[in-house]
């Protein structure tokens, strides 16, 4: 059992609150959550409308691209889940510093801008999207992920400069793609763009990439609200234990 323990403190951070990697509740939120994300991914696949045969197809609205940063996300951690490899858990985990904020993001400006006025966000040949389609789109990947960061992770490391800087090279190299996608088209993904002037446009994803880098200070400090503080967790030698189970300390 000593044994067991201390390769258990070797693996494990003293704040992450559940086993990761794991076959077990782990790999069932990564498993659930692609197949949401896939299904995602179906509904534009099965009803094309004019933004699939334009050039960029859907990755022009950042949604797709945060969706497909989320699903790269959980397949590494689900692999990680599988193998049990510390390696790919620790890609999982550098993937999630971009991955979470951007959905936190893309949640809150979607739902924000519905709310103001939905022609911002929806172009007016877009039939209403169903439901649990718009769900699958602009709520699971960022519940999904915060829940992942919460429970099955370490806490972040990344100091707030950093990740304003991660926050601002995503933020305008978004707006570098959809120029170009712009040049090819004649049409921008969100109705918001053409609104907006290029000095608007410049302010809207400054703003955008500072709301990103609040979200992951956000998540940092909401991660250490549920889970505690390292410096308590290794005074105290470790914060918790790993739980007693059948099998080897991998979860077989």
């Amino acid at each position: 059992m000593a044994a067991e323990y201390a390769r258990a403190l070797a693996r494990r951070h003293p704040l992450q609150r559940l086993e990761a990697p794991s076959r077990g509740s782990s790999a069932l939120l990564h498993l659930l959550g692609l197949s949401s994300f896939a299904y995602s991914f179906a509904y534009l696949i099965l009803n094309p409308d004019p933004v699939s045969e334009s050039y960029g197809w859907h990755l022009q609205y950042l949604t797709i691209i945060g969706l497909s940063l989320a699903a790269v996300t959980f397949a590494v951690g689900l692999l990680a889940d599988l193998t049990m490899s510390p390696r790919l858990f620790a890609g999982k985990n550098l993937l999630s510093v971009a991955s979470a904020p951007m959905e936190c993001l893309i949640s809150m400006l979607y739902w924000g801008l519905r709310a103001i006025d939905p022609k911002l966000v929806l172009p007016s040949w877009q039939p209403p999207l169903p439901v649990s389609v718009d769900l699958s789109f602009h709520v699971v990947p960022a519940l999904a992920l915060v829940a992942d960061l919460l429970f099955f992770s370490p806490p972040y490391t990344v100091a707030f400069l950093p990740a304003f800087g991660l926050s601002s090279c995503i933020a305008f190299g978004y707006w570098l793609w959809i120029e170009r996608c712009y040049h090819y088209n004649r049409f921008y993904p969100y109705p918001l763009f053409t609104v907006l002037d290029t000095t608007q446009r410049i302010g809207l994803f400054a703003s955008s990439a500072l709301l990103m880098a609040l979200s992951t200070a956000a998540l940092v400090w909401v991660y250490h609200v549920v889970n505690g503080k390292e410096e308590i967790a290794l005074a105290n030698g470790h914060a918790r234990a790993p739980e007693e189970r059948d099998g080897d300390v991998k979860g077989k």
